[in-house]
């Protein structure tokens, strides 16, 4: 229209009407001809993007559904709060419950348990099962009518532990200690008759011996540093299930002690090795007196039957 408004006069104007008229129907040959040519690749766009426009209003459509549900779910929750919540306390009251079934499941059977592990001397294991045990009963499981017996029974067993520990525990201060000296003692005899030595039998050899005193001799002077390494050293003690439980004294009156501790019975131990000591060192001497002379006239016997006065 600017081009044919600028013409000079009529001629000029249909001039250019005749050009703009066959550039347009040059246009419409080279397009038929373009689409004639790319007419799979232009059914397939179209398609193409009249699936996605079709996907697009769906998925417009689904999202209002969405935002509708969600108002909707909304208004109902708020409207069930109350029994909602009520329904989660319930909920954590009933897994309460289950744990403390499962609780007294295990208590049960502590009875067993405990019998096993003081028959088979382990006593720390024992010791840790019974305070729990017991502070299970008297604590959380107070208020459970149908455990009276069992919690008494416990209790009972708990308040008498400490004896048979503070027994074993003098079983290898006194006695088990003093029983590798004379062992000694009765193995250097049978060598020396073995091999008929006539010289005197020289003192026993206690120097190397492990025995409660040597174990406590490094800390007789120490500082306040090592005494928290003793300590330190006393909480790391575990027992091994694999081992025999007597088999290092030292290691077995340390885990004796320590179910003393958990059991909170140091002070009577303590008082009870005080009054008990004047006892056992008595009874040590008595021993090791015994053993001396047995020694001694199994020495003369053999002496005498060699007709050796010497």
């Amino acid at each position: 229209l600017r081009t044919l408004s600028t013409s000079d006069d009529v001629e000029d104007r249909e001039t250019e009407k005749g050009r703009l008229e066959e550039a347009y129907e040059k246009c419409d040959r080279d397009l038929d001809e373009l689409i004639v040519q790319h007419y799979t690749e232009l059914t397939t766009a179209i398609r193409t993007y009249q699936s996605i426009t079709e996907r697009i209003t769906s998925s417009r459509n689904k999202i209002k559904q969405v935002k509708e549900n969600l108002l909707s779910c909304k208004m109902l929750l708020h409207c069930k709060r109350d029994e909602l919540r009520k329904l989660w306390i319930e909920g954590i009251e009933h897994k309460h419950v289950l744990n403390l079934l499962d609780e007294i499941e295990n208590i049960k059977q502590v009875p067993q348990k405990l019998e096993q592990c003081m028959a088979s001397k382990r006593y720390l294991n024992a010791t840790d099962m019974l305070v729990s045990a017991v502070d299970s009963l008297e604590g959380p499981l107070l208020q459970v009518e149908g455990l009276s017996d069992l919690r008494l029974e416990l209790h009972s067993k708990k308040m008498n532990l400490h004896l048979v520990l503070i027994d074993e525990l003098h079983r290898h201060l006194y006695i088990k200690s003093t029983n590798r000296v004379g062992q000694r003692g009765k193995d250097r005899g049978r060598i020396g008759s073995l091999v008929k030595d006539a010289s005197p039998v020289p003192l026993l050899d206690v120097t190397n011996l492990s025995t409660p005193r040597k174990f406590l001799e490094t800390s007789q002077f120490s500082t306040p540093g090592s005494s928290s390494m003793r300590d330190s050293s006393l909480l790391e003690i575990k027992e091994d299930t694999e081992l025999d439980p007597e088999e290092n004294s030292n290691v077995f009156m340390g885990i004796l002690i320590k179910g003393l501790a958990k059991l909170k019975k140091i002070p009577e131990t303590v008082k009870a090795i005080q009054d008990r000591l004047e006892q056992e060192l008595k009874q040590i001497v008595k021993r090791s007196t015994t053993q001396v002379a047995d020694n001694g006239y199994q020495r003369g016997e053999n002496i005498s039957q060699e007709n050796q006065p010497r």
